[in-house]
């Protein structure tokens, strides 16, 4: 069963909320609609989140990513549509049941950290058990834990101001796994941060990933960090989700101009992988050769530098060994951007380029 499904969403401001999905149901855009003082946020959003997967909505200013990341915990009442979790529709609970689902099933980490400035960094790790009514001691101790695993043990008694903004966040954080929630929504989480501490943070949550296996929802306007942390990608445009797949799927088979023009500066090096890039050797690998070899996953950026140590196309292996295709230096060159060069042969008859 997935973890979290958006069914045929729709959000709509204004007047006659429901006629303007009917509109938009039959083709109507949301410029349309404006001239009637209507705005639709969300148009016709459906996708799927698996368990222990970091699912990221990219998209502009005012695409409508974060008026979809409050339909899916129930902040936003969609106008049309569901959300399942666990496979339970949270757009048919009460409010009562619902807010017991949001402190107890679901976690957000907002742009702006939101910490309590009057509050020490464990009381405020501390607070989403708190709201639940977990026993003083106990949510010390969990938050304490989960403190520990954000980079922060040592700093429980300090304040917010005393800690940079980096920090600040990784509070947040901690706050959101204190409470053992099984879904994250993270929004523009870490848009505030310096470029350096930025990626510190995309680091953190990917290491942290790895430990816990958290089903999380990221939202960015950045795609390079959505290309960074995502399983899978949702592209949104004018409400609209336009195109929906893996880093490589966009990469290299964009939906459309939009995607296309979108992705235009995204360093595919750090994106693509082996997999993705090789093709059928013409000839069989020689086995007896001893030159290095790299795995399926292994990106092209690290790919690039074994190329440039082996005299002819690197070998994509298995775990077993078993070669699954081959990256002519030819062929590398093409998928990062770059004019190709034309071939030389060596003595064995293999295409290799030189390397001069």
């Amino acid at each position: 069963m997935s973890r979290l499904q958006a069914d045929h969403l729709y959000k709509v401001f204004g007047r006659r909320p429901d006629e303007a999905v009917k509109k938009l149901a039959d083709g109507a855009d949301r410029d349309e609609l404006r001239a009637d003082g209507t705005t639709a946020a969300v148009i016709d959003a459906s996708f799927v989140v698996e368990p222990g997967q970091i699912f990221v909505v990219m998209g502009l200013s005012g695409s409508g990513k974060s008026t979809l990341l409050r339909m899916l915990n129930g902040l936003l009442e969609p106008t049309a549509g569901r959300v399942l979790f666990d496979g339970k529709d949270l757009t048919a609970l009460s409010h009562r049941d619902l807010r017991t689902v949001r402190s107890t099933k679901i976690s957000m980490v907002f742009q702006h950290f939101a910490l309590f400035p009057h509050r020490s960094v464990l009381e405020n790790a501390a607070y989403g058990l708190e709201v639940q009514g977990v026993p003083r001691a106990e949510r010390e101790a969990r938050a304490a834990e989960a403190l520990d695993l954000c980079g922060l043990a040592g700093w429980e008694k300090s304040w917010p101001d005393e800690l940079s903004g980096g920090m600040q966040q990784r509070v947040g954080l901690a706050r959101a796994l204190a409470t053992d929630a099984d879904l994250l929504l993270m929004d523009e989480s870490f848009s505030a941060l310096d470029p350096l501490i930025r990626r510190d943070m995309q680091d953190q949550l990917l290491e942290l990933q790895k430990r816990l296996k958290k089903t999380i929802v990221f939202i960015t306007h950045d795609l390079n960090e959505a290309m960074r942390l995502g399983d899978r990608i949702a592209v949104m445009r004018d409400g609209r989700i336009v195109q929906l797949g893996t880093a490589e799927d966009i990469l290299i088979r964009p939906a459309n101009d939009y995607v296309a023009s979108f992705i235009q500066d995204v360093d595919r090096s750090r994106v693509l992988t082996a997999a993705s890039v090789m093709t059928t050797p013409e000839h069989p690998a020689p086995d007896s050769c001893g030159c290095e070899t790299v795995g399926p996953d292994t990106l092209v950026a690290d790919l690039c530098a074994v190329s440039a140590r082996v005299p002819h196309p690197v070998a994509v292996k298995d775990a077993d060994g078993a070669v699954l295709g081959v990256v002519p230096q030819s062929r590398l060159i093409g998928f990062i951007g770059d004019e190709q060069r034309p071939p030389v042969a060596c003595a064995t008859g293999t295409e290799v380029i030189s390397h001069a």
